[in-house]
């Protein structure tokens, strides 16, 4: 009788339970549902429905989560499409926006689900157009062409407005705040996480900046002229075997600058390989040498642009060492398609714009640049003012790729020192103003990284919750490099303007044989 009575309470409390369970997830359900009636500020649910299959389109092994669609109309010319997606269990009580790539133009689907498994809320938003996507498309910014109101959405009030309304809808859903909020951004995310630190200070706790374009207006014009430098004729042509032959001499030339024969070039500013080093004699074939034009375009994209009458950089060039991905500067040997589109739609704004017609070393095409930069000042996040995201506590983790082809990483320098001279205003102690600027931004060089911090991995999300939840700023970030999905390298990333400095003794591929030290 007692084994009867033992085995029925178990049983009873078995149904309780599930019935609990049951019960919880019909109220979760339930309470997805009804965000579709939430009123918000100039926004409109259009889908709240909850996702339990662990699938959602090509995506796969996702946990339960509401999906939350919606648009957001600040202006009567806007349209910005968001989507909020909220864990159904084991929410981590933060959420997420994350960044966008190129002129955006879509939800990134792929990112949402990564911060999803992370157990976060996260939002993403197309910034207010809509694009199949980037490639050879070169209609990207078309979108813009006579709406200066869906530009200002993309340049950054999509983003705010995304996070101010998901932000919303989760205290709904949960019926608790959200606790603490981190963006997530590389590229086009990498600026949108700097325009939230300069313009909206209050929406983010910690942000992720990863190889920023934050001068837009410029970063466009360098990789169209990258693109001019190499299709001035066939001569000029930088092809895959040319810039294979260019890296390894640079390598050879520079690897030890740092101390240590690696492969890896901690600072390529010390590096000064001049590719006529390479230049084809009189008699000479080109396959094992570089042609005069070959060295002069390689000498045009290691120096930047200039202006064309004063000589001094409009745009840094590229990092020696980042010449194995070139090519992804001009497709085809040919500028950027996206490049071309900017171009055409947002500089000239004439649809019949033919970049091969375009010298911008001509005086009068620079003259007409300057009026375009001034009309979209709007999309460039250079504001160094960072006083009031500091004060509230916010935190910045920034990474860029010294190999980086597209963003140079001259570029990510010169806004970190303009944030170093804004705090030093006033202040003799240079030390001083690093510690207090370090106190809350933290920039990371990451030695032979590309666009994107390919070929390496790494993953800054856990130092930067450490940072703000716990107040332990990372001192190091360890990036692998991997060979058919074995690690066969580490390497620390310092904080500027500290480099890793071999010890000495030990694996060269391993991050304990090194010290982060400033030069």
């Amino acid at each position: 009788m007692v084994f009867c009575y033992h085995f029925l309470m178990r049983v009873v409390l078995n149904v309780a339970l599930l019935s609990v369970l049951l019960l919880h997830q019909l109220s979760a359900a339930v309470r997805c549902e009804s965000l579709s009636t939430m009123r918000l500020l100039n926004t409109t649910i259009t889908t709240s429905q909850p996702i339990t299959d662990g699938s959602f389109g090509q995506i796969t092994d996702l946990p339960p989560f509401c999906r939350v669609a919606g648009e957001i109309r600040p202006t009567t010319d806007s349209q910005i499409r968001f989507e909020l997606w909220l864990p159904l269990k084991n929410w981590n009580r933060k959420f997420a926006g994350v960044g966008n790539v190129g002129f955006a133009g879509y939800v990134m689907y792929p990112q949402l689900s990564g911060q999803l498994r992370r157990g976060y809320a996260t939002g993403s938003t197309d910034t207010g157009h809509s694009l199949t996507g980037e490639g050879p498309n070169t209609d990207a910014v078309s979108f813009a062409l006579g709406h200066p109101e869906r530009l200002t959405d993309f340049a950054y009030r999509a983003v705010h407005e995304m996070t101010v309304a998901s932000k919303a809808l989760a205290a709904s859903f949960y019926g608790t705040p959200v606790k603490h909020s981190y963006w997530i951004g590389g590229s086009t995310g990498g600026r949108q996480g700097l325009m939230e630190a300069q313009r909206f200070p209050a929406d983010y706790d910690g942000i992720i900046v990863g190889a920023p374009p934050i001068t837009l207006t410029r970063y466009w014009l360098g990789q169209l002229d990258a693109g001019l430098a190499v299709s001035m004729n066939a001569d000029h042509n930088l092809t895959t075997p040319a810039l294979s032959l260019l890296h390894a001499a640079v390598i050879a030339a520079c690897d030890r600058d740092d101390g240590v024969a690696d492969g890896l070039l901690e600072d390529p500013r010390t590096c000064t390989f001049d590719p006529s080093a390479l230049q084809c004699a009189s008699n000479q074939v080109s396959s094992g040498c570089l042609t005069t034009g070959q060295v002069e375009a390689a000498r045009r994209i290691y120096g930047g642009l200039k202006h064309p009458i004063t000589g001094a950089t409009i745009f840094p060039g590229s990092a020696r060492g980042s010449e194995p991905f070139w090519g992804n500067l001009f497709p085809g040997g040919s500028p950027h398609p996206v490049a071309i589109s900017y171009f055409r739609y947002l500089v000239f704004e004439d649809t019949n714009w033919n970049w091969k017609t375009f010298d911008f070393r001509s005086p009068a095409n620079y003259e007409a640049f300057l009026k375009s930069e001034s009309r979209l000042a709007r999309l460039n996040a250079t504001d160094p003012d960072l006083r009031a995201f500091r004060r509230r506590g916010g935190k910045i983790l920034h990474w860029q790729g010294w190999s980086d082809e597209r963003v140079s990483p001259q570029s990510s320098i010169d806004y970190y020192d303009s944030v170093l001279a804004f705090f030093a205003a006033g202040r003799r102690d240079r030390g001083a103003t690093l510690r207090d600027v370090q106190s809350f931004y933290r920039l990371f060089m990451e030695p032979g990284a590309a666009h994107g911090s390919g070929p390496n991995t790494f993953d800054m999300e856990p130092a930067l919750e450490q940072w703000v939840e716990h107040g332990i700023p990372p001192e190091t970030v360890v990036a692998t490099h991997s060979t058919n999905g074995v690690v066969d390298r580490s390497h620390p990333l310092c904080p500027y303007p500290e480099i890793a400095v071999y010890n000495g003794i030990g694996d060269t591929n391993n991050a304990a044989s090194f010290a982060c030290r400033e030069r």
